[in-house]
């Protein structure tokens, strides 16, 4: 049995269109999902920011409308302002929707035109509907509360959009910072477990001097420190917003008070250090603050990419040895019994690219901002959120299960080290480079260690030979004469 859905008529300067009764988008958001057919999902942390900074947008009109009433004789005045009821009820629904409620209902998708436009009447629309429902009323009801007279007022796409987009990235930093130095202080841990354990260090992918486990981890604990620290400060760098500016940041339209006020009070509602920008017009038009906060995030990805690709080599069956083991996290393969891939590293490797791929793509979208404002900021949005999520699970996954439960053995890696001619390296400072090379090539030629090779051409004593190569005294910062 077929069920039949009742409609409404909505209409703009455009013309007229049909939507379902029970929807809370409305017109414009339709017209939009028509011209951008693309079904890519609009981030659900940018939808909740929105959804914040239209809060923030009423919370200040209704501190405005206060103020003003002290002020104002009333038959003397002109200016009319939106009853309390309906404020209320606009607020409400930007609260749901900074609490992902209506999602459904936003079905603007990710890539688009406009500049954002269409993210913010869809928004609009859902506050508006929602508004009207919560007073009783049915959606599409405009006459009582209107899209843009009362759910946008003192707003311009260009301003809420670029500082929801600014929140909802300080929110995923915040989480990506955490989650870097979570990964960073599980490298610390095995640096410390593995200071003494040899290993042969390695340039070129060619063995080279005698070198440990637990500097190699220190590497990667130095570089995440790096990473975190420069994440940081990504704040300093996103905070300043053009909220209250307008359309291209002059304010104009827009009562001073309002653009004095209402970063002040998206602040207070959000935690964040959101600061409104001394130009307002720089603030709208120019994005290189979103370049310079990817390219750390690109930085982040290139030493994420550097641990996984060393790990993947380190336990790979081309390494023959298995000096490291990386957990073993699911089947391999539908055809070859037995068989594990390193999908951790792999995985991170994937991300890494991607986030170098959405690199290019801000950088070049971002320089096409054309006089005092950039069209391009919706797929700019979509690309940095996808990048800092994707960091995100690179930096859980990495610590979860790659980096807990890996395995060193390092009874392996120490007979290695002594079968390597690397290890003759050490001793030049006592035989000579030409009796090291010598030394080298006899381990080589005869597969023997260190010890059997010194042992057929007495070049240092026995007892000499292993006080060198123990731990302490191969991993010491260079020699003295004393040594």
């Amino acid at each position: 049995m077929l069920k039949f859905t009742t409609m409404r008529t909505e209409k703009d300067f455009l013309g007229e269109r049909q939507l379902p009764d029970e929807a809370l988008y409305g017109i414009h958001s339709l017209r939009a999902t028509e011209n951008f057919p693309d079904r890519t999902a609009f981030s659900d942390e940018w939808f909740r920011a929105v959804g914040m900074v239209k809060l923030a947008c009423y919370t200040t009109y209704q501190k405005f409308k206060r103020a003003a009433e002290k002020h104002i004789v009333q038959k003397e005045n002109t200016f009319s302002f939106i009853e309390d009821d309906i404020l209320d009820a606009l607020e409400q629904g930007a609260i749901e929707i900074s609490q992902g409620k209506h999602s459904k209902q936003f079905i603007v998708p990710a890539i688009q035109g406009g500049a954002g436009t269409s993210i913010n009447m869809n928004v609009n629309e859902i506050i508006t509907n929602r508004a009207l429902q919560l007073s009783g009323n049915r959606p599409g009801d405009y006459h009582l509360i209107d899209p843009i007279e009362q759910a946008n007022i003192f707003q311009s796409t260009n301003d809420v959009i670029p500082t929801a987009l600014k929140v909802a990235v300080m929110k995923q930093l915040d989480k990506l910072e955490t989650k870097i130095n979570d990964l960073r202080l599980q490298t610390e841990e095995l640096e410390k477990q593995h200071r003494y354990t040899l290993r042969v260090g390695y340039t070129q992918m060619q063995e080279a001097v005698p070198s440990s486990y637990g500097r190699l981890f220190s590497t990667y604990s130095e570089a995440l420190s790096r990473d975190w620290w420069r994440v940081s400060k990504c704040f300093e760098r996103i905070k300043v917003v053009n909220l209250g500016g307008g359309a291209i940041g002059t304010g104009l339209a827009i009562p001073r008070y309002f653009i004095m006020e209402v970063v002040q009070e998206l602040q207070r509602l959000t935690n964040l250090p959101v600061t409104r920008g001394e130009n307002l017009q720089d603030a709208t038009c120019n994005l290189d603050s979103f370049v310079e906060v990817h390219a750390i995030l690109k930085a982040h990805a290139v030493n994420l990419e550097k641990m996984a690709n060393d790990l993947r080599l380190l336990a790979s069956d081309i390494a023959g040895s298995h000096e490291i083991e990386i957990p073993k996290k699911q089947v391999g393969s539908s055809i070859m019994p037995g068989k594990i891939n390193p999908v951790i590293p792999e995985f991170i490797i994937s991300v890494a690219h991607k986030i170098y791929t959405n690199d290019n793509l801000i950088t070049s979208l971002s320089a096409q901002g054309c006089l005092d404002l950039n069209a391009y900021l919706p797929m700019i949005g979509h690309a940095l959120l996808e990048s800092l999520k994707l960091l995100i699970a690179a930096n859980e996954t990495a610590n979860k299960n790659l980096f807990t439960g890996l395995s060193v053995h390092s009874q392996t890696a120490v007979e290695r080290l002594f079968h390597s001619p690397a290890i003759t390296t050490a001793l030049s400072p006592y035989i000579g480079y030409h009796k090291a090379a010598e030394l080298a090539k006899t381990m080589k030629s005869n597969e023997w260690d260190i010890f059997e090779a010194n042992k057929a051409l007495c070049f240092i004593d026995e007892a000499q030979l292993k006080n060198i190569l123990t731990p302490q005294n191969l991993l010491k910062l260079g020699y003295s004469i004393k040594d």
